[in-house]
């Protein structure tokens, strides 16, 4: 169950529960402001909360460290470990001593990981019920199998670019869903590249 949750991560992320409520129209450069958000912010450190279609749902803590580091390190007993090193996304399962691999690119984690988003090609704002609240969608029109990633951000005038990036939710090619809430965010810490390392379950011999 838990190796589900994190392919559902890996594979693809997408909105938060704003979008239920009756929408309101989306202010214009709202856009350009994520574009901005995520080009000023070079890393970042928070806790998540992670909940599939079903309910269930796990924490842990994000490290992010562009361009295309990510460690999503989950609770005590959640056997898993989810790692970008720059080229690659990893998935370490522990428990069955299994390692899976997906280069970034392929990944809507992308759209965080880039130092350089171009998000005018695969992302449009959606309009909420909150004008407080900004959700943008990707999806690549080119590669649907890709899924989709909807961020959502708040307004904030103390967060890089005024945005406050809150979590997202995953959507995959198989309808999967997987939200993400993120907590205690910071900015532009320092984090050392050795956080994106891994211990490798399977017998001694090169990684795959």
């Amino acid at each position: 169950m838990f190796r589900r949750f994190a392919l559902a991560l890996a594979a693809v992320p997408l909105g938060l529960g704003v979008l239920a409520a009756p929408a309101v129209v989306a202010a214009p450069g709202d856009l350009d402001k994520v574009s901005a958000h995520l080009r000023s912010v070079s890393s970042m450190t928070a806790g998540f909360s992670q909940t599939d279609r079903a309910g269930k749902t796990v924490t842990g803590t994000l490290t992010m460290k562009r361009p295309g580091k990510i460690r999503f390190q989950y609770q005590k007993g959640v056997p898993l470990l989810i790692v970008g090193d720059g080229k690659a996304l990893t998935m370490i399962d522990y428990q069955v001593k299994q390692v899976q691999r997906w280069p970034i690119g392929k990944s809507p984690l992308a759209v965080l990981l880039d130092p350089d988003p171009d998000l005018s090609r695969v992302a449009k704002i959606v309009p909420t019920a909150d004008e407080r609240i900004v959700v943008v969608e990707a999806r690549d029109p080119k590669r649907p199998e890709y899924g989709t990633l909807t961020l959502a951000f708040v307004r904030n005038a103390s967060a890089p670019g005024g945005l406050m990036l809150q979590g997202w939710v995953a959507l995959d090619s198989q309808n999967n869903r997987t939200t993400i809430r993120l907590s205690s965010q910071k900015f532009n810490v320092a984090v050392a590249d050795n956080a994106f390392r891994w211990n490798d379950p399977r017998p001694k011999g090169p990684r795959g």
